[in-house]
């Protein structure tokens, strides 16, 4: 199960550096260009993963998953409130709204959201746990 969880581990690494949010003129921006302290913690968190997958303690690289997917969500959360913020000297909410409607999300959450899911479910068979 090392494999699986590595293969997930590499795909949440390799999802930050992926297109996440498409603003339009300014062009797709990753992990890296949303927020850099996002970015070195999902790092961390990642680093966390390979030692706990490494040493074998499964709950730990569950826990760490679990909180991948928590700072996935936060970030979403995030993004989606500071572009309601940004356009905010509009006058009119439907104007905000319509505005930062225009700050997409992109393709590259879902390889970040699966590489957590595998990370998660992987060790569910305690036969090829060692």
């Amino acid at each position: 199960m090392k494999n699986l969880q590595l293969i997930g581990l590499f795909l949440v690494v390799a999802g930050s550096f992926l297109p996440l949010v498409h603003i339009p003129i300014v062009g797709n921006w990753n992990y890296w260009k949303v927020d850099h302290t996002l970015a070195i913690i999902l790092w961390g968190f990642s680093l966390l993963t390979v030692v706990f997958i490494m040493i074998g303690k499964n709950k730990s690289v569950k826990i760490m998953a679990f909180l991948m997917i928590l700072l996935f969500v936060f970030t979403i959360v995030a993004i989606k409130l500071k572009s309601l913020d940004y356009f905010s000297f509009l006058p009119f909410k439907s104007w905000q709204s319509t505005f930062a409607g225009i700050v997409k999300l992109s393709w590259g959450w879902f390889i970040e959201f699966l590489g957590a899911v595998i990370i998660l479910i992987a060790p569910r068979n305690k036969n090829q746990i060692n």
